[in-house]
């Protein structure tokens, strides 16, 4: 079951922070973001928080699911809730990432197609290396689907 989150936003800290491990960003974006969360027999799987970017663009700013239930399909069903929930009110969902392999191929298979990248922006914009999958991530790889209505 996914549940729209109104209050308490920050219940899933610790969900948040696999998705973007600094919480100064996630602060950027969870005041003015929708948010979800999918639960399984009533045990927390997956957060995520969509922003509105204007000019029917909807950004996905954070999806993360516990480790204990990653490839079993969650975010996939998120992200495909989405795609449904958002066809009407958008045209587009895009979503940045770093450079990691699993999450790439996470959206490629979700339908996203590579659309730019933000150089440097892990440098700039975080106050420590991140690092995924043993790689330190430098730039923000964007990718967008067009919103089916």
């Amino acid at each position: 079951m996914i549940k729209k989150i109104n209050n308490n936003k920050k219940f899933c800290l610790d969900l948040l922070l696999l998705g973007d491990e600094q919480e100064s960003m996630i602060d950027k974006y969870l005041n003015r973001g929708e948010m979800f969360a999918l639960f399984d027999n009533d045990t927390l799987k997956t957060v995520c928080v969509v922003t509105d970017e204007g000019q029917g663009i909807c950004e996905l700013k954070n999806i993360a699911t516990y480790p204990q239930f990653q490839g079993q399909g969650y975010g996939k069903e998120v992200v495909n809730f989405l795609l449904e929930y958002y066809k009407n009110k958008y045209h587009t969902m895009i979503v940045g990432t770093g450079d990691a392999p699993t999450t790439i191929n996470f959206y490629k298979r979700c339908g996203f197609k590579e659309s730019h990248r933000i150089k440097n922006f892990f440098i700039d914009n975080y106050d420590h290396l991140i690092f995924e999958e043993g790689n330190q991530l430098i730039d923000m790889i964007y990718f967008s689907k067009k919103l089916s209505r």
